[in-house]
């Protein structure tokens, strides 16, 4: 009995080794996340906190805009709102004994300087520049005292995710119907005799026009984005 289990699961292993292929692929790395950073209001840059190599969190202020006349407008708008909220309070109370007229110019005046407020704070808050991830500054044009414009924006900073990384794989298109999300890659760094292996998340639904590649993703960690590299991919026909 064991012999005869044994030469079932030979012929099992032999038998997916007969169909099974392998898919040459290049690759290259680049960062899981990646964005290019600009100022969308327009003056002067006031302060530059971080440059190239660092680490931020998100929400981290890596730069800010001279912003002393909105900041003032900004807490005159929290005056108005303070005493139109007072006015509106009192007017409340006796609303059953005013005209009603009045009381809706009062509640218009209140729900007024609340918006304008809010305006306000926005164009404050557009004088900061924040980090949208977690991740490292790998790129920065801005120094203090730059013009920026938001009729015509600029990007000052790059910003990519510290470690997490993918790999655009790329084959040709002729084998488009062989490999799937869940295949597996085997590969290496150009340089580096290393062997590893990843599993192929998604799949772009299109070809290369240029040249007739068709590129999937891998989710990879701790490579350097710009390296490159080759294995093959492990399909079933």
């Amino acid at each position: 009995m064991k012999t005869i289990l044994r030469a079932v699961v030979t012929l099992l292993i032999l038998s997916n080794f007969l169909h099974a292929k392998e898919i040459y692929a290049t690759f290259t790395v680049e960062p899981l996340h990646e964005a290019k950073l600009a100022f969308i209001a327009s003056g002067i840059v006031k302060a530059v906190n971080v440059d190239v190599g660092a680490k931020v969190k998100k929400g981290e202020i890596l730069a800010e805009l001279a912003n002393s006349d909105i900041k003032a407008m900004l807490e005159v708008s929290k005056t108005t709102l303070k005493y139109a909220k007072k006015d509106f309070e009192r007017q409340l109370k006796i609303k059953k004994l005013i005209d009603e007229a009045r009381f809706d110019s009062v509640a218009y005046k209140y729900e007024n300087a609340k918006n304008q407020l809010a305006y306000q704070q926005a164009l404050y808050n557009k004088t900061f520049l924040k980090a949208p991830f977690d991740g490292v500054i790998y790129e920065k044009d801005v120094e203090v005292g730059d013009a920026v414009s938001a009729m015509m924006l600029k990007t000052v900073f790059k910003l990519q995710s510290q470690n997490k990384r993918k790999l655009l794989v790329r084959f040709d298109q002729k084998n488009r119907n062989l490999v799937k999300v869940g295949s597996i890659f085997i590969y290496s760094i150009d340089g580096d005799k290393k062997k590893y292996s990843g599993t192929i998340t998604k799949i772009y639904p299109r070809a290369n026009a240029n040249s007739r590649k068709i590129t999937a993703e891998i989710y990879a960690k701790g490579f350097l984005p710009g390296l490159f590299g080759d294995g093959t991919i492990e399909v079933k026909e």
